[in-house]
């Protein structure tokens, strides 16, 4: 699933490249529209009662961004073993080169904080994600 981002003049520095934060931000942007595209609206998934915090982040830069660059990133689901999403993105510049490697995991749980069995509580969305781990 590809996302594009265009960067901001307020995602910047000082000395005109985009602040590494905001591709953290990015991710966070992408996975939502992931989840979209997959049929599985983060709205959709708190009104079901699932909550799905960040549990680690990874990202390793590459090229500068600078003020409106289009930025492609794609998402995929590098693991998923139930109560754990792990995804991978790829994030790249207009002439396709790699600005950013990342990845983020992240945790399936109740409103009250405890972990949910998706394969027993959520089959519909654990089969997507397990037939998405598997390409």
């Amino acid at each position: 699933m590809e996302y594009t981002h265009i960067v901001q003049y307020y995602e910047t520095d000082r000395m005109g490249i985009t602040h590494h934060s905001n591709y953290i931000r990015w991710m966070e942007e992408a996975r939502i529209d992931f989840l979209s595209q997959i049929g599985w609206d983060y709205a959709k998934l708190e009104e079901m009662g699932i909550i799905s915090p960040v549990l680690n982040v990874n990202c390793d830069y590459k090229i500068s961004t600078t003020f409106s660059d289009h930025v492609q990133i794609s998402v995929k689901v590098k693991e998923f073993k139930g109560v754990k999403l792990h995804l991978a993105y790829e994030m790249k510049n207009e002439e396709g080169k790699t600005v950013c490697k990342a990845s983020s995991s992240h945790a399936f749980l109740n409103r009250e904080g405890r972990p949910i069995r998706m394969k027993d509580e959520q089959p519909e969305l654990y089969k997507v994600l397990s037939d998405l781990a598997a390409e």
